[in-house]
């Protein structure tokens, strides 16, 4: 008589079933049958050195992939490693599944069992134990419906001795999550409420349309364009979103705490803004200080009255942004609102930032080598931006949307080579650019053995100010010692060739070039690190902590209506 197959090879066959095509891994007892059965079945595993970066490298790779992303960790220590990628995840609204693993139900005792569940569902993701071994199948097609669905991870526990196990009667799979998910329209807006919103936006003199993913996951980035043409308005967008318009004459880029100093300044004179598929948060809003003048016409699937703590918009249009941006510039008659060949030569001419520091330390200025890398990097190349003070000053590079990644919702630094590395996954084809701090870059640096491993071409550009940005600056600001943010010169591109990668310190920007050059030429991967001024503050630390930096502002004035 044929013996059945064990619980794990069921499981394995479960998520091969839902279409699984990578999964990021690192392996314990509590996973490693699953996961060789897994890539028994065909799906790619990428083996990464730490529990974080498996969760982290899923992130990006679903994000990149508008897929759900598959990461496996060991039940235990290996599960508590994941707790600050897991928030990341869910606040960016980012569906996972998570094969965790169980310390065993049948041993008296067990060296890394804990309580698991709390530890999940504190992060705001979602925990599912299996201990029943006829629902098992149906758990995991199910973990992928809810992690769709409600657009969260979800944490598969299993005990390891349970997934040993062979059943007497084999397990039978469901139909996938794809078979059984309904297929929705998009939600066209109501007519009495499209006349509201119309009526509102011809009242209003100086207009900004600003779309967030939404917008962008619904396509409706042209039609936000074209609504934008149609009454003059300005265009800009979150941050997730930024690159959505590029190329557009009146593209303001991103809104809230990086929008640039001629975005703020007309930001400062709009008296609506066309909020289309955006959450309404204390970044893309700037904490309300962004819009001082303007209401705010929420146009959503699902808006809400309450965001982060506020009441961010006076008014509410339930709809797809596509369907509603379109049938606005249908309704609306042609203006040509608060559009200039001023303001589009100000938005094209002035710098992002237009204050001044002294730096005559023989570093590099930070908004120097993001110019220079900006202008010199093929514009076909994948973009990765991580956390941290230098994320502001790549946040403006001039790349579309679909070439340039940012997850920053949790605020947390040491993501970068994981989102690399995600991408890379994700488009195997393209070249991948990641842009990090040293800071950020040295908590997961044993990820550079990953990436040369897995044959990834990526390329890391670091900004060392061999210390932690924010932190020094807002040290500054308290008149506290620097000493805990300062850690001493670090020669990032020896580290990077420890590893077996490519490393250069470039101190001339004049070199570029030629550098550039030669990695297309040669692909792989390489660091190029960056030593740059700690003197520089970036705009979002200068109007936080205003004493923490010796800069000089220079304000933007704008002729709005020359």
């Amino acid at each position: 008589m044929t013996a059945t197959p064990h619980v794990f090879e069921t499981l394995a066959e479960g998520f091969a079933a839902e279409g699984v095509e990578t999964c990021f891994a690192l392996l314990g007892d509590a996973n490693m049958a699953w996961a060789a059965a897994l890539a028994a079945r065909g799906v790619r595993m990428v083996y990464l050195r730490h529990e974080h970066c498996t969760v982290a490298a899923a992130t990006a790779w679903a994000r990149k992939t508008g897929r759900v992303g598959i990461a496996s960790v060991t039940c235990g220590p290996g599960l508590t490693q994941v707790l600050t990628a897991l928030p990341a995840a869910v606040r960016a609204r980012i569906p996972l599944v998570i094969f965790a693993g169980e310390s065993p139900l049948g041993a008296a005792w067990y060296n890394q069992a804990i309580d698991q569940a709390p530890f999940i569902t504190a992060t705001g993701a979602r925990y599912c134990p299996l201990h029943h071994i006829p629902r098992m199948a149906d758990g995991v097609r199910d973990a992928f419906v809810e992690a769709i669905e409600e657009r969260v991870p979800v944490v598969l526990g299993v005990p390891f001795d349970l997934q040993s196990a062979r059943p007497e009667t084999p397990l039978t799979l469901p139909p996938p999550a794809a078979e059984i998910l309904p297929r929705l329209a998009p939600m066209p807006p109501h007519p009495e409420a499209l006349t509201d919103a119309a009526a509102r936006i011809s009242q209003a003199g100086k207009v900004v349309v600003m779309a967030g993913l939404g917008a962008a996951e619904s396509g409706a980035g042209p039609a936000c364009a074209a609504l934008a043409d149609r009454i003059g308005a300005l265009l800009c967008t979150t941050l997730p979103a930024r690159g959505l318009f590029h190329g557009e004459a009146f593209s303001m880029g991103v809104a809230g705490g990086f929008s640039t100093a001629v975005a703020r300044a007309a930001f400062a004179e709009a008296d609506l803004v066309v909020a289309l598929g955006c959450r309404l948060t204390q970044h893309n809003l700037d904490k309300g200080k962004l819009f001082p003048k303007a209401d705010i016409l929420q146009i959503d699937t699902a808006p809400r009255a309450r965001s982060q703590g506020m009441t961010p918009a006076q008014h509410h249009l339930r709809g797809d942004a596509r369907l509603t941006a379109e049938a606005l510039a249908e309704t609306l008659p042609a203006r040509p609102g608060w559009r200039s060949p001023a303001l589009a030569r100000a938005i094209a001419e002035t710098p992002a930032d237009t204050a001044t520091f002294a730096t005559n330390d023989g570093l590099l200025d930070p908004r120097d080598v993001v110019t220079a890398l900006d202008a010199l990097l093929p514009q076909g190349w994948q973009m990765v931006n991580s956390s941290g003070h230098c994320s502001y000053f790549f946040a403006q590079m001039d790349r579309p949307y679909d070439r340039f990644l940012t997850i920053r919702e949790f605020g947390a630094i040491g993501n970068g080579l994981s989102y690399a590395m995600g991408v890379a996954a994700a488009r195997p084809e393209d070249t991948v650019v990641l842009f990090d701090g040293d800071g950020s870059l040295l908590m997961h640096a044993q990820e550079l053995e990953s990436i040369r491993r897995e044959g990834m071409n990526i390329l890391i550009c670091a900004l060392n100010d061999s210390a932690y940005g924010s932190e020094i600056h807002k040290l500054r600001d308290e008149g506290l010692s620097e000493e805990g943010a300062v850690f001493g010169e670090t020669d990032l591109a020896a580290i990077a060739r420890g590893f077996g990668l490519g490393g250069h310190r470039v101190t001339d920007l004049s070199a570029l070039p030629e550098l550039i050059a030669e990695f297309t030429e040669s692909g792989g991967a390489a660091l190029w690190d960056f030593p740059i001024s700690d003197k520089v503050a970036s705009p979002v630390i200068r109007r936080a902590h205003p004493g923490g930096h010796v800069g000089t502002e220079h304000p933007v004035s704008l002729e709005l209506d020359a």
